[in-house]
């Protein structure tokens, strides 16, 4: 069996890298910690859109059962085809503390009477009433995509960090650590069976 002989200069290296892998794991932990405030505060958002999209769904719903109480499913449904100018949605992305998340906008949501391409005259009080609802809905439905969207991202790189900081705290850094006495106490029995080695040469 070969004897491992460990040097001076193998301690310094392994020291730096103890070093080193220490303050990464500091590091590590304050984004982990920093992504779940944000977490949080993103998933706090998350609730009260959720609920304001029940209840803007919730009032849509009722302003078209009323419209189609009073006009026939027919005409809604040629005025609906009648609509023009859908709305045009852009993603782009922004940073939160290093994760890449969606940035969803889009174009106008909510119209004029004018602007939906049925006229005055075709279309009726409830059936506008209906149209501005569901208008609402959509932009919640927009806001709300863009948010849940980036809460999972985040989830995903909060489970990913944490990972990397159980894995340094736990194995990488107590390997190390053990690495580390084993080389000392090898140097100093080295230095032992040196000191013996000269007493007995100068014997």
């Amino acid at each position: 069996m070969v004897d491992v002989k460990p040097t001076r200069s193998e301690l310094m290296k392994l020291k730096k890298k103890i070093k080193l892998a220490k303050s990464g794991h500091n590091l590590l932990k304050k984004k982990r910690d920093g992504l779940i405030l944000d977490f949080f505060e993103i998933l706090k958002r998350a609730k009260t859109l959720r609920q304001e999209l029940v209840e803007e769904y919730k009032k849509a719903l009722y302003s078209m059962n009323i419209a189609r109480t009073l006009e026939s499913d027919l005409t809604i449904k040629s005025l609906a085809l009648a609509v023009r100018g859908r709305p045009s949605v852009t993603v782009t992305t922004k940073n939160i503390m290093g994760v890449v998340v969606p940035k969803i906008s889009s174009s106008a949501v909510q119209k004029q009477l004018r602007e939906r391409g049925y006229g005055i005259i075709e279309g009726s009080s409830v059936i506008d009433d209906a149209a501005r609802s569901y208008e609402k809905v959509v932009e919640k439905v927009i806001e709300a995509a863009e948010v849940e969207t980036a809460m999972k991202k985040l989830l995903l790189e909060i489970e990913k960090t944490k990972r990397r900081v159980n894995a340094l705290e736990f194995s990488v850094i107590p390997k190390m650590d053990v690495s580390q006495r084993f080389i000392k106490l090898r140097l100093e029995e080295m230095e032992r069976e040196n000191v013996f080695r000269l007493k007995r040469i100068k014997g």
